[in-house]
């Protein structure tokens, strides 16, 4: 490794040189999330490597919900190796990660020079991601339940989407209330299921360049399986056929069977496409010297 290569806090000054980085270079890992990668400038967890004052490569995992992180982005110039880029990266990484606790750091990589080099150093491969496709030429046969409504979410709604969302995923898969703001405006189609005014449930979808994508579907525990997703994804799908979409696609864990049957159910097939989710759990280190006050869940939220 080159003496002269230093790794530094990345800040909003860097912010269009990062965003060069992006979509001139040709090796690019970027998380798929309702955020660019730039956005999350100034906070924690985002580093790039310099030489002579110019970047080199930058690894961001901003995190959005305590203990768990995704790497968010990792890209290189050419004029260094995708492998001396990461390792310099990483070991800097994990050495300041692990002052504030235990973390899990995962990514879901679609390149194979990622997933290579996660596998090299020491990612698991825990699960798969599905690709799934609706393209019927009729909308789902659905009943809405006995006293649920389904409406148009609105961004009131919001906070108690959190809720349900936070109720019905495990920690690696939640979207925080900050996040839903963030996705909210990108929504083609959005809706909520609702009981005597509390909501029980919701679907979220973007566009995609073959039509639409189910981009979040939930019901609250203690809600389920009374057809509140079925009902969900039956209103999906016959706006999608009234907007003519061509295709409502989804994507889930390989091991939600759960899951995987009702999307199955409602007309879905698996396209063949799979992505490998990848995690690594790094193990705090309980130092008196690091003031983790600073490092409060409060103020990560207000920085993201």
């Amino acid at each position: 490794m080159s003496s002269s290569l230093t790794v530094r806090t990345a800040t909003e000054k860097d912010h269009q040189e990062i965003a060069n980085l992006m979509f001139f270079e040709r090796h690019v890992h970027r998380h798929l999330d309702w955020r660019h990668p730039t956005d999350w400038l100034g906070s924690p967890f985002y580093w790039v490597l310099e030489r002579n004052e110019r970047i080199m490569a930058v690894l961001a995992c901003p995190q959005d919900q305590q203990e768990i992180t995704w790497i968010r982005l990792f890209t290189h110039t050419e004029q260094i190796s995708d492998e001396e880029s990461w390792e310099i990266l990483w070991e800097h990484a994990k050495g300041e990660i692990s002052q504030y606790g235990d973390f899990k750091v995962a990514a879901i990589s679609l390149q194979n020079w990622m997933k290579a080099l996660l596998q090299a150093h020491g990612f698991k491969n825990d699960e798969q991601i599905v690709m799934m496709a609706w393209q019927e030429a009729h909308p789902h046969a659905w009943k809405t339940p006995s006293g649920i409504r389904i409406r148009k979410m609105e961004a009131a709604d919001l906070p108690a989407v959190a809720r349900v969302d936070e109720a019905a995923f495990l920690p690696l898969w939640q979207n925080s209330l900050s996040m839903l703001e963030q996705a909210f405006p990108q929504a083609v189609i959005a809706t909520v299921a609702e009981e005597n005014g509390e909501i029980l449930g919701y679907q979220f979808s973007t566009g995609s360049p073959y039509g639409a994508h189910l981009a979040r579907l939930a019901t609250h525990p203690k809600a389920q399986r009374r057809g509140i997703a079925s009902a969900l994804l039956g209103d999906l799908t016959t706006k999608i056929s009234k907007k003519n979409l061509e295709q409502l696609s989804v994507n889930t864990q390989s091991n939600n069977l759960r899951s995987l049957a009702l999307y199955k159910k409602c007309g879905f097939h698996e396209t063949g496409e799979e992505y490998p989710l990848y995690t690594y759990n790094i193990k705090g280190v309980e130092e008196e010297s690091v003031e983790k006050e600073a490092f409060e869940w409060d103020t990560v939220k207000m920085q993201s």
